[in-house]
């Protein structure tokens, strides 16, 4: 069994230790991170990708055989969003792949098994833990067994659309907080020039500024730009990329190989089209339909199992990508006893507890 990690203190020292060494980080968005942390178990999952990745393989040592897919890395449940493809149908799935690498493609289910029954626990629903998780292992077999189908949410999916296009995603709102932003200072020449690339006409004013968003990319360097363009606001941000916490993990190089457009370019999907990778920065389109989802954004009255369902395939989507691998993935989650993505993400989802309660002592 591989040894047990530090503590959360110490890993979270020498992670970001590692992380100052690659990019310019800001100390201020750190501080934020390091509070929000704090505040409850589901932000601090979603903000400590890297400690996933030191306990994962020494307590779930039988799952660091499956088979490897090229894998999201950091999945959980507020790590899905909506986007414009390039025909405008708006689209649904999984929109944040900072931490996508080569891992047991068990990783990603119990992760998102482990951050559902998190959710789960800080809300006052009747899912139980089983359910979720037969929730999300059903949608995920379906999708393998199927060959995969992209969330276009027109004249199908109408209870997700509803679900994803409720009021708390309003576009006023929405444009009212980004353009409130302080404009940034010090704008290195190098994002300011990729954002004035991705305007739609040359020579079109704008400004830049920082937006606080996510968790477990917080203190990297986001750049937004805004302008108004033919009667209304538009966005394009950008942040670097980094190769993923598993690789830190394991001890790879910095130099190693960052997946993003690569997991991109594989998985059975209707792309977003203003999403690039470029420069080993990621650039991306935001707009009101064009982000992250929140729970708390989804309409009142969805049906948390029908979700969880639609989580665990569009998951399939993503490990379809590595197509040689798929017939493996296949006969291995078959053979396993039906109760092992609970199991496993109860123990994950127990040690995550255990690190948060210590973090909350020592920052506290």
């Amino acid at each position: 069994m591989t040894a047990s990690p530090p503590t959360i203190i110490e890993s979270t020292r020498l992670y970001e230790g590692w992380l100052t060494r690659q990019i310019r980080v800001i100390p201020a968005d750190l501080a934020t991170k390091h509070e929000r942390m704090a505040g409850d178990p589901f932000s601090f999952f979603r903000a400590t990708c890297y400690r996933w990745a030191q306990w994962f393989p020494s307590l779930c040592p039988e799952l660091t055989a499956a088979p490897r897919v090229l894998a999201v890395g950091d999945l959980h449940v507020e790590n899905f969003g909506t986007w414009r493809d390039a025909e405008g149908r708006l689209v649904w799935g999984i929109n944040d792949f900072d931490e996508a690498c080569p891992l047991p493609y068990a990783n990603d289910l119990v992760r998102l098994a482990s951050s559902a029954m998190l959710a789960l626990a800080a809300t006052d629903l009747s899912l139980t833990t089983a359910d979720a998780c037969a929730a999300i292992l059903d949608g995920y077999a379906t999708g393998l067994d199927k060959g995969g189908e992209p969330y276009v949410l027109s004249e199908r999916h109408r209870w997700l659309r509803e679900a994803v296009t409720g009021v708390e995603r309003d576009p006023t709102d929405f444009w009212t907080r980004l353009t409130a932003l302080p404009t940034a200072q010090r704008v290195p020449a190098a994002e300011r020039a990729l954002l004035r690339a991705a305007l739609p006409e040359p020579g079109l004013g704008f400004r830049v500024v920082h937006r606080q968003a996510g968790l477990g990319s917080l203190g990297r360097p986001r750049f937004t730009a805004l302008a108004e363009w033919r009667g209304g606001w538009i966005a394009r941000e950008t942040k670097p990329l980094l190769v993923s916490a598993a690789a830190w993990a394991r001890g790879e190089t910095p130099s190693a190989r960052i997946h993003y457009a690569e997991i991109l370019r594989r998985a059975v999907r209707a792309a977003d089209p203003f999403l690039k990778v470029c420069d080993g920065r990621v650039l991306r389109r935001l707009s009101p339909y064009c982000s992250r989802v929140e729970l708390g954004q989804m309409s009142h009255g969805r049906n948390e199992g029908r979700l969880l369902r639609a989580m665990g395939r569009e998951l399939a989507n993503i490990h379809l990508g590595t197509r040689a691998a798929v017939t493996a993935v296949r006969r291995d989650l078959h053979r396993r006893n039906p109760d092992w993505l609970r199991q496993a993400a109860e123990t994950m989802t127990e040690v995550t507890l255990q690190d948060w309660r210590a973090w909350r002592q020592q920052t506290g």
